[in-house]
């Protein structure tokens, strides 16, 4: 747990961050992101490096030390780099088409499921022949794409027999046999 938050975060060029109080707010070219501290958790910045400081070595000031280092590296890399999501939708006439900010996915439901996605979150669908579909989501917040992409996933879980649903590109599903006819 401490040894995570006692590493120190590099600020890279075009990427600013100022602390007002308990408040980190992170700007670069990608967007802008703000996470507030806890109480006892203080943080600064010192030649373009960023140190979180806890006030004792309790427990729970390390594992607090630990989380809101994390969430600021996330923050310095999500407005430099960015993150992204891709979804591979499995299954026969599995379709997923974008207008605006609403994902249209056809699911092998009786009925076409439309999702509102938020708008710091860009998304895309990539359709091509004998290949299942792709979902791909791209934002500069971690978390948000995270959970973009669970909800989206939570749509239609993977099964093991056949392995139907929607899943990460290049994750690996377990996969059971079948029944087995009966012994004569």
């Amino acid at each position: 747990m401490s040894r995570i938050g006692n590493s120190p975060i590099a600020i890279p060029e075009g990427v600013s961050v100022s602390i007002e109080g308990t408040l980190v707010k992170v700007k670069g070219p990608k967007g802008e992101l703000s996470q507030e501290l806890g109480a006892d958790i203080t943080a600064k910045v010192e030649d373009g490096v960023v140190t979180v400081i806890r006030p004792t070595e309790q427990k729970r000031h390390k594992s607090l030390h630990g989380l809101y280092r994390s969430l600021i590296n996330n923050m310095v890399i999500g407005v430099s780099q960015g993150y992204k999501k891709n979804l591979e939708l499995v299954g026969v006439g599995y379709k997923a088409s974008v207008q605006g900010d609403v994902l249209e996915l056809n699911l092998g439901y009786s009925h076409n499921i439309y999702m509102a996605i938020p708008g710091e979150v860009k998304v895309t669908s990539e359709t091509v022949k004998g290949k299942n579909p792709i979902v791909t989501l791209e934002s500069s917040d971690k978390q948000l794409v995270g959970q973009v992409a669970a909800k989206i996933r939570s749509l239609r879980k993977v099964e093991p027999y056949k392995g139907k649903g929607i899943r990460f590109v290049g994750e690996h599903i377990r996969r059971k046999a079948g029944k087995t006819a009966a012994a004569k």
